[in-house]
């Protein structure tokens, strides 16, 4: 068994709340019992832990309205793996915690954790680790499944393999929400991959080239007016170098005149050069026509394979909504870039798939693991509550765990569970809330709890007058069982019934006091003969006998 032995809360701080002015309480290893009258502030004092576990203050609670409300509490937490919690809300970890509420006169709250301001929703989330507080009304948590398996893992010993088990399917989970995403993709993709096929095929089929369209609708043009354009091309050559009357044959008279008086001066051979250069430019430009005028050719058949080609490419332009060839190009890369994208989210789905099946392997591995070794260990956690509630005057009540294994898996592995109960002999078992009477409830939930506080560190836990409607006899029972689990934990009892009060390895006494004007509330650690008198006052009425002195120190040294 292991031996934990914590002191959780080990300070509180009350400041202007309710009929508390101002008191400080500290907190022992072990069990603490708290008594006092009816009336006297011991549901003040939950009341004002509740505050720093996160729950909602009311300026209706102020002792003074003209000042501020302060509680405040401390925490060792050096053995709860609390660091983590800490990190993710960006607050400084201290092994010994201090959170503090502050209740203004306005109304308004404020709280700190470690003298860092926490809006409440950490507050509370921080204070589930922190303190537990079970009441006659606490068995909700009895239906709850995650308490159920803590129960079974805690006395099976797998808590550490049931936590390996949830991180691999906590990353199953998220391959297969992943596989999910990409399967969506792909059926989408599916979807339009014709499509882009379709157009990308179209694009390549077109053989697109910078600059094309312009020299397809030249190329056009010069075909469909070949006959006019080589007419016009022969007229010139001929008019240049053709015939007996042509340009070049008018020029050589001029050239001979000029050259005739080039010797005459500078200004005069330069014209005759000039003349010299024009008639041989034009000798080369004839050429050039007759070269031009045989070049072109009147080709029907060249002229429909041109014209199919500016109708495709100006079709392409019009249905993408671009200008020119380069813009073409540019969708064309898109297009082929998203049937990459294609062909890459069918590997990812192949590549997922196959990550899944590896963990998938290693969660039924743990899973079973799991299952088997967790219905090995319910015959002891039965066993085991059958005797805890047989010496609560429960001795027909009979409490079974049902385990059933599945074939998928869940957060909790291949297993559900379920607790049964009656509380006759020969009765069928029936799921706790539909069988168990309040009062039974809350005893199975005490020795369910003291089970779990046997093998696992435990938050502080607090009950509050868990021996209401109970006998002395039973009392003294429910007593042991808490003094028991003080000696693993931090246990706080408020009671009303001095078998209860006896087992207290310390003792906190509430009290009223009345001043002229008011009524205040105070507590205070008793010593060892002010828990006799105490104790023998519960145990009579009006001043304690000699009787009830004596069977008070028995209680205390029994």
């Amino acid at each position: 068994m292991p031996i934990f032995n914590l002191d959780m809360l080990q300070h509180l701080r009350i400041q202007n709340f309710a009929l508390i002015e101002e008191t400080d309480v500290d907190f022992s290893k072990g069990l603490t019992v708290i008594t006092g009258e009816t009336g006297a502030g011991k549901s003040i004092l939950l009341g004002a832990l509740g505050l720093t576990l996160g729950n909602r203050a009311d300026i209706g609670s102020l002792h003074d309205k003209a000042k501020k409300c302060v509680i405040e509490a401390k925490f060792n937490i050096k053995a709860y793996q609390l660091q983590p919690f800490f990190e993710t809300k960006e607050l400084d970890f201290e092994e010994i915690t201090t959170i503090r509420r502050e209740i203004t006169p306005e109304g308004k709250s404020r709280a700190f954790i470690n003298d860092t301001p926490a809006n409440l929703a950490v507050l509370k989330e921080l204070g589930e680790h922190l303190i537990d507080i079970h009441s006659q009304h606490e068995t909700l948590l009895l239906k709850e499944t995650n308490f159920q398996f803590e129960l079974v893992d805690a006395f099976a010993q797998t808590t550490i393999l049931f936590l390996d088990y949830k991180k691999q399917f906590s990353s199953l989970q998220k391959l297969r929400k992943y596989l999910n995403e990409l399967t969506n993709q792909e059926i989408q993709a599916k979807k339009e991959l014709d499509y882009f096929q379709f157009q990308f095929n179209e694009l390549d089929e077109a053989n697109l080239k910078i600059g094309e369209l312009q020299a397809l609708e030249e190329e056009s043009k010069t075909l469909e007016n070949a006959e006019f354009i080589k007419s016009n091309l022969s007229k010139s050559a001929l008019a240049i170098n053709g015939g007996d009357e042509n340009v070049v044959v008018a020029l050589a008279l001029i050239k001979q005149q000029l050259q005739s008086v080039s010797k005459f001066g500078k200004q005069f051979s330069e014209l005759y050069e000039r003349i010299n250069s024009v008639t041989i430019e034009l000798k080369e430009l004839a050429n050039d026509l007759d070269g031009a005028e045989s070049d072109v050719v009147y080709n029907n058949a060249r002229l429909e394979e041109v014209n199919a080609q500016l109708d495709k490419l100006n079709r392409l332009l019009k249905k993408h909504g671009v200008t020119n060839e380069e813009e073409l190009l540019i969708i064309k890369a898109e297009i082929e870039n998203k049937l990459l994208q294609f062909s890459s989210l069918e590997l990812q789905i192949e590549k997922t798939q196959k990550e899944i099946t590896i963990i998938e392997k290693q969660c039924k591995t743990i899973a079973s693991e799991l299952s088997t070794k967790r219905q090995q260990s319910l015959s002891g956690i039965e066993q085991n509550i059958k005797t805890m509630l047989g010496s609560l005057s429960m001795a027909n009540a009979q409490f079974k765990i049902e385990l059933i294994q599945q074939k998928e898996l869940s957060s909790n592995g291949l297993d559900t569970i379920s607790f049964l109960f009656t509380a006759n002999k020969g009765a069928e078992y029936k799921e706790l809330h539909k069988t168990a009477s309040g009062g039974e409830l809350s005893r199975l939930m005490l020795c369910l709890k003291a089970l779990l506080a046997e093998r696992t560190a435990l938050p502080t836990i607090i009950f509050d007058e868990i021996d209401t409607g109970v006998s002395g006899d039973v009392a003294d029972k429910i007593g042991n069982i808490l003094f028991d689990m003080g000696k693993t934990m931090q246990v706080i009892a408020i009671t009303h019934l001095p078998q209860m009060a006896s087992k207290g390895s310390t003792h906190l006494f509430v009290f009223k006091s009345d001043t002229k004007d008011k009524t205040t509330s105070s507590i205070k650690l008793l010593t060892k003969e002010e828990r006799i008198s105490e104790i023998a006052k519960m145990l009579s009425t009006g001043n304690p006998t000699e009787t009830a002195l004596k069977n008070a120190k028995e209680l205390l040294n029994a």
